[in-house]
């Protein structure tokens, strides 16, 4: 309790917490300003919304702008020890969940398509026409509510009827009632993260074949193509450690307020805006398409605004 005292009295903490809540606060207001120019981008050119890599490229920041939004405001009540509503929790923590898992998957199936354009080249576009998009959206969306819905199941199936009108904060422990369903989760995690690793190297071992045994323009199309699946699976790779801080910040809440805390504003950064300032960089930039798209629409904004 003294540990938590000082948290909430100490001049000191309450100012180094306020220059973190500042500090975040400027971070999602810059990525998520970005990720809605790049969105805004994608919906001007045809070629953007009936190509696979891009709509799964825009489905990707869609689903960051909703991890930024929700993830910021559960730290904001966090930080403040501001109690939520039950159902509130509730919304914010299916939203926060399913969009957890819908990036990593909607990477793993990006990786997927540059594999099949660098490695099948005569079935790509059999392959991934925008039907075959939207049964991979079908797949990505059935595999992230899945562990969402399994753990609230679980939780209102063993809290009590009265619990509904229960207030506190607003953390994805309170969902985990049973010993069994904290390992549970954990093994849902692993399983997801161990096949999505196995298809990020896969892609990654196939590429790099193709790219050793090209030459002229498909060597350097190649290598652009291993480039973008290896910022991908670093990109990846942060998201899915992501899956695992939740237990780890359990275990801490039980012995130190304030180190959970500090832990959890660190994962927040690390884990959760590194990985979507990545997503501007690999298809918002590197790729030469969008990017002139972009700052067409950036010079045109900019000649509005001064006529």
């Amino acid at each position: 309790m003294a540990n938590n005292s000082s948290f909430t009295d100490g001049s000191t903490s309450r100012r180094r917490i306020d220059e973190r809540v500042i500090l975040v606060q400027v971070l999602v207001v810059v990525f998520l300003s970005i990720n809605i120019m790049l969105i805004v981008t994608f919906f001007m050119k045809d070629v953007f919304y009936t190509t696979m890599r891009y709509i799964l490229f825009a489905h990707a920041l869609m689903s960051d702008c909703v991890t930024l939004f929700t993830t910021n405001l559960l730290l904001i009540f966090s930080f403040a020890g501001k109690p939520v509503h039950l159902w509130s929790c509730v919304t914010m923590f299916i939203l926060t969940t399913v969009c957890n898992f819908l990036t990593p998957l909607t990477l793993t199936a990006m990786t997927l398509e540059r594999y099949v354009a660098i490695c099948m080249p005569l079935r790509h576009a059999e392959l991934c026409s925008t039907r075959s998009t939207l049964q991979v959206f079908l797949i990505i969306y059935s595999l992230g509510l899945i562990p969402c819905f399994m753990n609230l199941l679980i939780f209102f199936v063993s809290v009590s009827s009265d619990f509904n009108k229960h207030m506190g904060m607003c953390q994805g422990e309170m969902f985990v009632v049973h010993e069994w369903q904290g390992h549970l989760r954990s093994a849902v995690n692993q399983f997801y993260f161990l096949v999505m690793f196995v298809i990020i190297a896969f892609s990654y071992i196939h590429i790099t074949k193709v790219a050793k045994a090209a030459s002229g323009e498909n060597r350097t199309s190649s290598r652009k193509g291993l480039r973008t699946v290896l910022l991908h699976g670093f990109q990846l790779l942060l998201c899915l450690i992501q899956l695992f801080c939740p237990m780890v910040e359990a275990a801490i809440l039980q012995t130190n307020i304030m180190l959970y805390k500090n832990f959890r504003y660190f994962n927040y950064i690390m884990f959760i805006v590194a990985p979507r300032c990545l997503s501007p960089l690999i298809y918002g930039v590197r790729d030469e398409k969008f990017f002139l798209a972009l700052k067409y629409s950036i010079l045109c904004g900019l000649l509005k605004n001064k006529l």
